[in-house]
């Protein structure tokens, strides 16, 4: 099985370039398909420290969700821009192999805090590695971890550059228990001339057969505070003096939010052309 260094390009989808920075490099299976089957079991903590994802075209960052604003090419083509900031951390906290854990990943840390906010478990885990306290820990499975090692800084600029395109994953807004009308769309009925049916769902099934609601039928419950994932947007800007970097488009969360981006999978030809 062929394993090459990458660094994907936006126009040309089959075209793996690799990059002088050795520490940084990433790899992936040269059968871009192949990444979409291979996926990990979900399994996270109930303090929500450490969660573990599906295989990725490399390792990637976390950030924090600033907003959003118009920035103005030098064309004057106005395009609306997330704010991603980067707090103190993405820092290697522990890497895994086949011979030690079964499975290849780079674990990485983000967002120090005060040594009381941590239990003494995760403090010893991240002292064993020699970094810093921080709260969030994510791993990246990836097919070879070679020049990856513990206490190493990822910095955002040796990773992506202008023009790349990445997955941004992160949690939606939380809304609440909301009815049909406004978690599925649904119309609602008359308002006037003695209807009784205004906003409310309607029937769910008949009585006799089945006898029971389908699973699946859409009803009223809780709306948003979902993990979701917008691949394919394009990095704008790399701002190194603010820490800050500017991705095309709008991401899951609100300000304060914490996203994770990764170097995006592109399969086939669907790439944005912009």
């Amino acid at each position: 099985m062929a394993i090459l260094s990458v660094s994907i390009s936006a126009t040309i989808p089959n075209s793996h370039i690799s990059r002088s920075n050795v520490s940084l490099k990433t790899s992936f299976l040269s059968n871009p398909l192949v990444n979409l089957r291979f996926l990990a079991t979900p399994n996270s903590k109930k303090n929500g420290m450490v969660v573990r994802m599906n295989y990725e075209a490399g390792v990637g960052v976390m950030g924090t969700k600033l907003g959003m604003m118009s920035f103005f090419e030098p064309d004057g083509k106005v395009v609306p821009v997330t704010v991603v900031g980067f707090k103190e951390g993405n820092i290697v906290t522990q890497v895994k192999t086949e011979a030690t854990d079964g499975y290849n990943a780079v674990q990485v840390g983000y967002r120090r805090v005060r040594d009381r906010k941590l239990t003494k478990p995760e403090m010893g885990h991240l002292q064993k590695a020699g970094a810093i306290p921080m709260r969030h820990l994510q791993e990246f499975r990836l097919v070879s971890v070679d020049g990856f090692e513990a206490n190493q800084r990822l910095v955002f600029d040796d990773l992506f550059k202008e023009g790349d395109l990445v997955d941004v994953a992160g949690t939606t807004i939380g809304k609440g228990f909301q009815g049909g009308i406004k978690r599925h769309h649904f119309k609602r009925g008359l308002m006037t001339h003695g209807s009784k049916s205004h906003r409310a769902l309607g029937s769910i099934g008949a009585g006799t057969t089945p006898g029971h609601v389908y699973k699946g039928k859409k009803m009223p419950g809780r709306m948003g505070g979902t993990k979701r994932k917008i691949r394919k947007l394009k990095i704008v800007k790399v701002d190194n003096d603010l820490n800050v970097v500017m991705i095309k488009g709008a991401v899951p969360g609100k300000p304060g939010n914490l996203l994770r981006i990764t170097p995006a999978k592109i399969v086939g030809k669907n790439i944005p052309k912009n």
